[in-house]
């Protein structure tokens, strides 16, 4: 945790973190390949992305035991890393156990919503191909939305959001092909984005174009696993 604790927004309530560059190109080229040779049935399409879950989906806020488990791509060297960071050290697992990888399309996004006490709360997510901006929402009892903060997710980033900012937020992604009015002011992990990404966002007049699909792996711990046997009982 104490490298982790260099690499801290400091700006956001507690707790989120930033890693630029958490994987290499050649990892990151080799992540896309595996999901996109994924086989079709993997694939779930929604409305405005589509996505994998691993090892299943969520079955009543539950995950059941399988043979078909985390591949070794995801399981044999990201989740490691993670584990290595210490951020599952309290969580019912001490690991995530489960992956969910969507696939969006310039100017796809989705709507503000909170991840729910299914998981354990702690979320990591590894950017691929292109950057995002997340952006998160203060809760409010009338329903309004209103953006508190804007993190800028770069290609091959690890974003990890725990306790407060997991708890009493809600993150979402605009439906926009453009990005506006990006800037040190306004985009709370400014100062850990590249120097490339920044120069060009200013050259640019706080504007950045969503160029190409993104997908994002976003690895949580379910906190409950169900009991197989017992499952297959009540079919």
């Amino acid at each position: 945790m104490r490298y982790l604790e260099a690499y801290r927004l400091v700006a956001l309530p507690d707790r989120a973190y930033y890693i630029p560059d958490f994987i290499s190109e050649g990892e990151e080229q080799s992540l896309i390949d595996k999901i996109q040779t994924a086989p079709s049935a993997r694939w779930t399409a929604l409305s405005r992305r589509r996505l994998q879950s691993w090892p299943t989906q969520l079955l009543q806020g539950s995950i059941l035991p399988t043979t078909d488990a985390i591949p070794n791509w995801l399981a044999g060297s990201i989740i490691p890393r993670t584990i290595d960071l210490g951020i599952w050290s309290a969580s019912p697992h001490g690991r995530a156990n489960h992956c969910l990888i969507n696939e969006y399309e310039p100017g796809q996004g989705i709507m503000p919503h909170e991840d729910g006490d299914v998981y354990y709360p702690m979320v990591a997510t590894i950017s691929l191909n292109d950057g995002i901006i997340l952006e998160i929402y203060e809760k409010s009892d009338d329903g309004k939305r209103t953006v508190k903060y804007r993190i800028y997710q770069e290609p091959r980033s690890l974003l990890v959001v725990t306790d407060e900012m997991y708890t009493k937020y809600l993150h979402g992604i605009q439906e926009i092909l453009i990005d506006k009015d990006l800037s040190s002011d306004t985009v709370s992990n400014w100062h850990f984005l590249s120097n490339e990404t920044r120069e060009s966002i200013d050259m640019n007049g706080g504007l950045l174009k969503r160029r190409a699909k993104r997908i994002s792996l976003t690895f949580r711990d379910v906190k409950k696993v169900r009991d197989l046997s017992k499952f297959l009982q009540t079919k």
